[in-house]
């Protein structure tokens, strides 16, 4: 089996380094990841410059680009054969309800899986992660059983694994996305030069949290597997909107 790796919080990151480790059991690895932290990158693609492939001393690649030109750049231009599966992460911090639209580490998973690779985002939900092994070990089990189904079409799915040792674990389940409230205001400051600057305020916290969403199974201390999909027609309105035409 040969897996691509990438991430969003880039190629030094200790969550990567601990996937790699623990996938290299079962697979050839190929790691391109950001040659620095690209969170929030959500898809977009580098058009106005080209790119650079680059080795690292610890063996992996890294592009100066953002974590969708890296697997883009790695499955149409530098690898020999199609990766038998794309994975994303381990990311610093969870990717759960309306967080997937700017995830950069989500976005990584979102590329191979329109590439036709079976894909999977993979988010440690912590603010200071301790146990990316036990999030390596759920995606290994999640890679093993993949295998063994032999799925029929790509496959893309976002897994937010709770930040504790893996037998404190309450389980897995397969969840939806919740929501949250708006985002908190932008933060205004001055520079030492006296102009105005503003920062991105913080995510809201979680509104549609209840049963079922991703969540309220983390707060549980339970794995969250969403599968996700990227066709964003929103077909309840499509007859409302033919019958405009028509009125």
């Amino acid at each position: 089996m040969r897996i691509l790796l990438s991430n969003d919080d880039g190629y030094f990151s200790p969550g990567i380094e601990c996937l790699a480790r623990t996938l290299a059991e079962i697979a050839e690895i190929t790691v391109v990841a950001p040659e620095r932290d690209r969170s929030g990158a959500s898809n977009s693609l580098t058009l106005d410059r080209p790119l650079s492939l680059k080795r690292g001393s610890n063996g992996f690649y890294h592009v100066n680009g953002t974590p969708t030109d890296c697997v883009h750049l790695a499955v149409t231009g530098m690898l020999d054969a199609l990766p038998d599966m794309v994975i994303s992460g381990i990311n610093h911090g969870a990717n759960m309800g309306d967080d997937t639209i700017y995830s950069g580490t989500v976005a990584a998973a979102t590329e191979g899986f329109l590439l036709g690779v079976p894909s999977i985002a993979v988010s440690l939900c912590s603010k200071v992660s301790v146990h990316f092994e036990t999030a390596a070990r759920v995606v290994l089990e999640w890679v093993l059983m993949i295998e063994r189904q032999k799925v029929s079409e790509p496959l893309l799915l976002n897994i937010n694994v709770p930040d504790v040792p893996y037998d404190q674990l309450r389980g897995q389940v397969i969840t939806r996305l919740g929501k949250r409230h708006k985002a908190e205001p932008v933060v205004r400051s001055l520079t030492p030069r006296n102009e105005t600057v503003y920062w991105v305020g913080a995510a809201g916290a979680a509104q549609d949290a209840g049963e079922g969403t991703d969540f309220f199974a983390v707060k549980n201390k339970q794995v969250s597997i969403t599968p996700l999909q990227i066709d964003l027609t929103h077909n309840a309105q499509l007859p409302v909107l033919r019958s405009w035409l028509t009125s």
